[in-house]
């Protein structure tokens, strides 16, 4: 488990958020809330020891059980694509190492996040205690089963790639709600698709290319 206290170099790692805040303007993030909340989470603590001092390059970086702590820029696409505000409940399928949960915890009323490795979910329950993050909910479970007892929800994120949308997300979903989450079978066939469901139905948009570990279905065996 990464080391999720003080850090002595507070002035460097400052300096590597405000040259990563400027690369995702470039590559064209433009919400300032995400941007801010992006600012606000301090992704070394989110990171494997060893990968500290790469903790604020815009690249994935494994964590542990073959996991992967999604690219900056994946992190703030996603974030601004839900289209967020305060008032929102959120469900995420795929803690992971718990950094877009912190992300997504700037922006909105409750976040509930869903992971299958229980191990992962200790470590990022640790970190969002260290950080003071008290509107995250969290649960080991199948991602492909939603939180039917917290349902319906306004805004739906996975951050694992699914074969296609699984519908018991799109029931759980609340009309005028917007899921965005990865589709496709293997890491070089995948699109981020948004998907709004009004009235009449859902609207699906497809969005950038992007690679993500598989949706697995069911809890992780970790004995």
């Amino acid at each position: 488990m990464t080391d999720i206290g003080p850090t002595n170099n507070t002035r460097t790692i400052d300096a590597r958020v405000l040259r990563l805040v400027m690369k995702l303007r470039e590559q064209g993030i433009t919400a300032t809330d995400v941007l801010s909340a992006l600012e606000r989470v301090p992704r070394e603590a989110f990171v494997l020891d060893s990968f500290t001092d790469r903790a604020y390059d815009n690249n994935a970086l494994p964590i542990d059980q073959g996991q992967t702590i999604s690219q900056p820029y994946i992190v703030a696409y996603m974030t601004e694509a839900l289209r967020l505000n305060d008032r929102l409940k959120v469900l995420e399928i795929g803690t992971g190492s718990g950094y877009q949960t912190a992300v997504l915890s700037k922006l909105s009323r409750r976040v509930y996040s869903i992971e299958r490795y229980p191990s992962l979910l200790a470590q990022a329950e640790a970190r969002f205690a260290n950080l003071g993050l008290h509107n995250i909910t969290t649960r080991v479970g199948d991602g492909y089963k939603g939180w039917p007892e917290q349902a319906p929800f306004l805004r739906i994120i996975v951050t694992a790639a699914a074969p296609d949308v699984p519908q018991v997300l799109v029931d759980q979903l609340d009309v005028g709600g917007i899921i965005v989450l990865p589709i496709g079978e293997g890491r070089h066939n995948q699109q981020l698709v948004r998907i709004t469901k009004g009235e009449d139905g859902c609207h699906a948009e497809d969005l950038i290319a992007v690679r993500f570990v598989p949706l697995v279905e069911g809890v992780a065996d970790e004995g």
